[in-house]
């Protein structure tokens, strides 16, 4: 590692307690808002719960709002898409969702500033290259969701994220920040045509077993 992304990597990490820790302080009241809204339209729990992968790989227990109503395969609520509710697609666009994940920085889990923390099964399909994306700790924003969000590629999302890798800084992580709130304002690229976030990532193509090749 370059000395000036060891120092960039000190730097954010203090950057990341002041402003997440100050950010749950000053917003409460609007934390408090969201989590009395999404009681009651989708009921408890409020919080959503799941495993990503974090710096190096190492799980982590990603917090955010829950968005999305239970599995209820008789009511045809199966699918993602078929999930998501009028109040999840409004926290999704604002990224209110995201408020509860100000604790994962706080604690050291993800930075405001990285690489989405995406699947853990997709740590079995990445390539060497696009695996790189987890030598940072990922963040609530990163260089792809400033490029589009969800309206780009998988393979361009994961080159965007090793590009970040290799190039931090902390004048980049501010103009990220700075565009992170103006893609907020315009509510671009919330979702892939016909998707409700993004499809699964089964591999990159020239990842995958040939068709008819050895397995």
């Amino acid at each position: 590692m370059r000395r000036s992304a060891r120092v960039t990597d000190v730097v954010q990490r203090a950057i990341d307690v002041v402003v997440a820790g100050g950010a749950l302080a000053a917003g409460s009241p609007l934390i408090a808002g969201v989590a009395v809204a999404v009681g009651a339209g989708l009921g408890r729990p409020v919080l959503f719960r799941q495993q990503r992968p974090g710096l190096n790989g190492r799980p982590f227990t990603l917090i955010k709002f829950r968005t999305m109503r239970d599995v209820d395969e008789r009511g045809g609520l199966v699918t993602d898409a078929q999930r998501l509710t009028g109040l999840g697609r409004a926290l999704r666009a604002w990224s209110l969702d995201e408020l509860p994940t100000l604790w994962n920085v706080l604690r050291g889990d993800m930075s405001l500033v990285g690489p989405r923390p995406l699947l853990m099964q997709y740590l079995d399909v990445y390539t060497p290259e696009q695996a790189r994306r987890h030598l940072v700790r990922p963040g609530i924003t990163g260089l792809s969701q400033v490029s589009g969000r969800n309206g780009q590629t998988w393979e361009e999302r994961l080159a965007m994220d090793v590009w970040y890798v290799d190039h931090r800084s902390l004048a980049l992580n501010a103009r990220i920040l700075l565009r992170t709130l103006l893609t907020l304002l315009r509510r671009d690229g919330i979702s892939a045509p016909g998707e409700s976030t993004m499809p699964l990532f089964t591999g990159s193509p020239r990842a995958r077993p040939e068709a008819g090749g050895d397995a």
